[in-house]
């Protein structure tokens, strides 16, 4: 099967899980658990389409339990805004209520909030595969991002167990993750 002939199947199961608010649920306690004692201030992530897990719920109660350490520590959340022209991505401040705005492809993006850049970015996975391999839409957007981006944050994707792949083989131009979450736990490093 072709990637893109993948990315639709993949795409397509997701959309169709009877269970799927049920596997949100776990995936958002997995996350916050694997959070705890990370040292980040400031986390990307990515607003939810197609199916995707929406990891900002996890994000902000992660950012109000910094408010409420002995020593309170401000924790920022930034989801991607897309630069068209050199498909690339840049992290803007987002909270709860904040104004949005669609970007090129109709995803929300937050509007007119500041730059800031993540020392850990959550990366949404249509596939998944060991070695911490994701497939991803297709259009490179968080592997030009990474590659440019010093230093590199530490990289974590979020997906169903619905979606590892067994047989899946890397290109080489293909960056692996730092880490996998699923709704069972930790994928990726094992």
């Amino acid at each position: 099967m072709d990637k893109a002939a993948l990315r639709r199947a993949l795409v397509e199961q997701r959309l169709n899980m009877p269970d799927r608010l049920e596997r949100a649920d776990l995936l958002q306690r997995v996350m916050r658990i694997w959070l705890v004692d990370r040292p980040d201030t400031v986390i990307g992530a990515y607003w939810p389409i197609k199916g995707e897990f929406d990891p900002l719920p996890a994000l902000h109660r992660w950012k109000e339990d910094g408010e409420l350490l002995d020593e309170p520590q401000p924790r920022r959340i930034g989801l991607p805004v897309v630069n068209k022209q050199h498909k690339t991505l840049t992290f803007h401040a987002w909270y709860p209520g904040c104004e949005m705005e669609e970007d090129a492809y109709g995803i929300p993006k937050p509007k007119d909030t500041e730059v800031i850049v993540p020392t850990l970015l959550f990366v949404p996975c249509v596939g998944y595969a060991a070695g911490g391999y994701r497939l991803g839409y297709g259009g490179g957007f968080y592997d030009r991002t990474l590659a440019t981006l010093q230093p590199r944050p530490v990289t974590v994707g979020l997906g169903y167990t619905q979606g590892f792949l067994d047989d899946f083989a890397p290109e080489p131009h293909d960056l692996p993750l730092d880490g996998i979450l699923n709704d069972n736990g930790v994928v990726w490093p094992v």
